[in-house]
């Protein structure tokens, strides 16, 4: 069985260069990162990214 690649840790991909398409700026000035990002990237963060492409959603206020 052959050994899985090595995924990069977020500093060694955050020295990486962004590409076209990586991400867009807003209207009101943030930079949003795309799902072309994310899956450069290889792996959620689990911050419930708006463009996530692991759909990963965080959990909302408990009910009352």
């Amino acid at each position: 069985m052959p050994a899985e690649p090595k995924r990069p840790t977020l500093e060694e991909f955050a020295a990486r260069p962004l590409l076209p398409g990586d991400y867009y700026t807003t209207p009101e000035g943030y930079l949003v990162f795309t799902a072309q990002y994310h899956q450069r990237r290889g792996f959620c963060c689990r911050n419930g990214c708006r463009h996530c492409p692991w759909n990963f959603r965080p959990p909302g206020p408990p009910s009352a």
